[in-house]
């Protein structure tokens, strides 16, 4: 069975705490057994699958223009490099979303603020997003919290946009998600993110070195090449993190040793 997020209509979140644009992203993809990427959820989550696999994403980007409503954007805080590591859920109502594996970002205070809101699992990393004509260069070196050294160095290559057919289907499944999941306190919680449908790119990877899977608990994606699209970004807003009544929870991490 192939299940697909739903469309969302427009000023979905009326009320937004924070407004951002993910600019100049890339979205590599792998595919992993669906029982594999179970273990690494909470109580109250399944994982989403599109014919009968599971999808983890590495998807590095710049954040912009991060504020608060009704502040501009301040110079320093509201540029910085992105990378995460995010997998596809349904909630017991069938509500679609992200649960990340981790976040990596270039900005102390984003990290500290993130993991102190959200209880994101958000790392501070030496991070650089750079692009020369049709490439784009991610690099990205994991500082705190330990251990330390997990890295992401990617190198893309932009191609033409997607067609509508070209994108239907998979690409729409693994991009249109409009909410997160995470767990505060002991309870699985829910946030809604509001943005335009991302505009899709052909991408290559020109290389890649990354350990941030592994570092999540993963095994290492070598048994088939990653799918890879890239998009020049979006404007977004985050809602208001909401519980989900009656779904306490508990985050596993899985021993990638036993692996």
């Amino acid at each position: 069975m192939i299940s697909m997020p739903s469309s969302v209509p427009s000023g979905r979140v009326e009320r937004p705490v924070m407004y951002h644009r993910w600019s100049d992203i890339t979205f590599i993809h792998w595919r992993y057994p669906p029982e594999l990427v179970q273990a690494f959820l909470p109580d109250g989550l399944t994982v989403d699958t599109y014919e009968g696999s599971a999808y983890v994403g590495l998807t590095p980007f710049l954040m912009r223009d991060v504020r608060a409503p009704g502040l501009p954007p301040l110079p320093w805080l509201s540029r910085f490099p992105e990378t995460n590591v995010r997998t596809y859920v349904r909630d017991a109502r069938g509500r679609g979303g992200l649960w990340f594996l981790s976040l990596d970002a270039g900005r102390l205070p984003a990290v500290l603020g993130a993991r102190a809101t959200y209880r994101l699992p958000y790392y501070w990393s030496d991070m650089s997003v750079t692009g020369e004509g049709a490439r784009r260069r991610y690099r990205c070196r994991r500082r705190w919290p330990g251990p330390s050294g997990a890295r992401c160095d990617a190198d893309v290559d932009l191609g033409a946009p997607l067609t509508e057919a070209e994108r239907s289907g998979l690409p729409d499944f693994l991009v249109e998600r409009y909410r997160l999941f995470t767990v505060v306190a002991g309870r699985l919680a829910t946030a809604e993110v509001e943005h335009p449908r991302w505009p899709l790119h052909r991408a290559r990877l020109a290389g890649l070195e990354q350990g941030l899977l592994e570092a999540a608990g993963l095994p290492t994606p070598g048994h088939h090449n990653p799918l890879v699209h890239a998009s020049p970004g979006v404007p977004v807003r985050i809602g208001m993190l909401r519980p989900v009544r009656g779904q306490r929870a508990t985050v596993t991490r899985p021993d990638r040793r036993s692996r």
